[in-house]
């Protein structure tokens, strides 16, 4: 399934090898960086393709190679980008190598977490192509296979998915053994697994619950997104280059403010976005009433105002979306007040993070490049002043 195309697909931007970075070189820029993790996410996949062709060629042809495929997909890569920029704040030094090496891990459990995710959203979609769980409801309908393709394609995804964490942990683990620093970057590696598990459970418990509490709705965001997404990559970085408490704590403080701007963000795009620019079915939070920030302080301002009509088509005792129940809803989360809101708690959290990566002391470029950085995650219009610096 994944062929040596594939294989080489991603591997441009100039990352060309250099001594002590296992055969890679790391790029000065974002762009750079993504197109070198991908480089080493390609090495590290064609040994553990090789080893599964070992264990069993089915296995490495259904499951295998399908996750490989999945992992060289695509994705934003925010978060290797992220713990580059811990990197730089804490200094840099080090094995160049490393940081590429910790990011391929990072993009590895993201591949575990979206492939999970998905089964458990039942979404059909990821990344503008048919979601992993999908493929294998394809495979046993096309294979004639006896009992459920639903069933089927939902476990065989579990354990794709696993496979996933499986190398994200082996990649993870080389590392740390061969680092300094490798028992502080394990340290930070186990509670952001942890969190996780956490904020995907209570978020798919949220959903069970019918809640709409804006404190739940926060600490999931944080658990599910603002850490894993942004403060412990940050950490993870930043632990590369011995960083000490004083530019750790300043670095957890930006990253869980830009990681909840992210979360947000993608509340927003959830509710309005363009399922071509987002690569996910439209409407999907709508329909199932995802807990998220944007919800509950909708729900919220529509309590203080009265607003009864708003409070029925967002609430779990309103009709299920359809029949242009889920433009009802979008025009409810904006005649509320809340999509407004919710733009500029966006903002404000964002300026905050960048003021709080300043604390670190790190350099202009590193701060030019963590602005740039949150602007993405955060989906503002261009890239934030940084604090200090012309315009702030």
């Amino acid at each position: 399934m994944l062929g040596p195309g594939a294989m080489r697909a991603g591997t441009g931007g100039g990352a060309g090898p250099e001594p002590g970075t296992g055969g890679h070189r790391v790029p000065d820029t974002v762009g750079g960086t993504a197109a070198a993790v991908d480089a080493v996410l390609m090495e590290h996949l064609r040994t553990r393709l090789g080893e599964a062709r070992r264990t069993d060629a089915v296995f490495a042809d259904e499951v295998a190679s399908r996750v490989a495929a999945f992992v060289l997909q695509g994705g934003k890569r925010l978060r290797t980008a992220f713990l580059r920029c811990g990197w730089l704040a804490a200094g840099g030094s080090g094995d160049p190598g490393t940081p590429l090496r910790v990011g391929a891990a990072l993009e590895l459990l993201q591949a575990c977490a979206l492939v999970h995710d998905d089964v458990m959203d039942e979404s059909p979609v990821r990344r503008g192509a048919p979601a992993v769980h999908a493929q294998f409801a394809r495979l046993h309908r096309e294979g004639r296979m006896r009992g459920s393709a639903t069933s089927y394609s939902a476990t065989a995804a579990v354990l794709a998915g696993d496979l996933a964490l499986v190398w994200a942990d082996d990649l993870l683990t080389e590392t740390a053994l061969s680092s300094p620093y490798g028992g502080h970057l394990h340290r930070e590696w186990q509670a952001m697994r942890g969190e996780m598990v956490a904020g995907q459970y209570l978020d798919m418990r949220a959903q069970a619950t019918g809640s709409s509490d804006e404190t739940q709705a926060r600490n999931i965001a944080t658990l599910k997104s603002a850490l894993y997404t942004v403060e412990r990559p940050l950490a993870l970085g930043a632990c590369l280059a011995g960083a000490g408490a004083p530019v750790m704590d300043a670095l957890r403080s930006a990253g869980r403010c830009a990681g909840l701007a992210f979360q947000l963000h993608d509340d927003l795009l959830g509710a309005f976005g363009d399922p071509a620019v987002t690569g996910k079915p439209a409407d999907e939070d709508l329909r199932t009433r995802k807990l998220t920030g944007l919800l509950a302080a909708a729900l919220r301002l529509a309590g203080e105002t009265g607003d009864t009509d708003a409070l029925a088509v967002l609430g779990h005792q309103g009709p299920e979306p359809g029949g242009g129940t889920a433009d009802r809803m979008r025009a409810a989360l904006e005649r509320t007040g809340a999509r407004a809101a919710v733009e500029e708690e966006i903002a404000r959290l964002s300026a905050s993070s960048l003021r709080h990566f300043a604390d670190t002391g790190a350099d202009d470029r590193a701060q030019e490049e963590f602005a740039a950085l949150v602007a993405r995650a955060a989906g503002t219009a261009a890239p934030l002043p940084v604090p200090g610096g012309e315009g702030a």
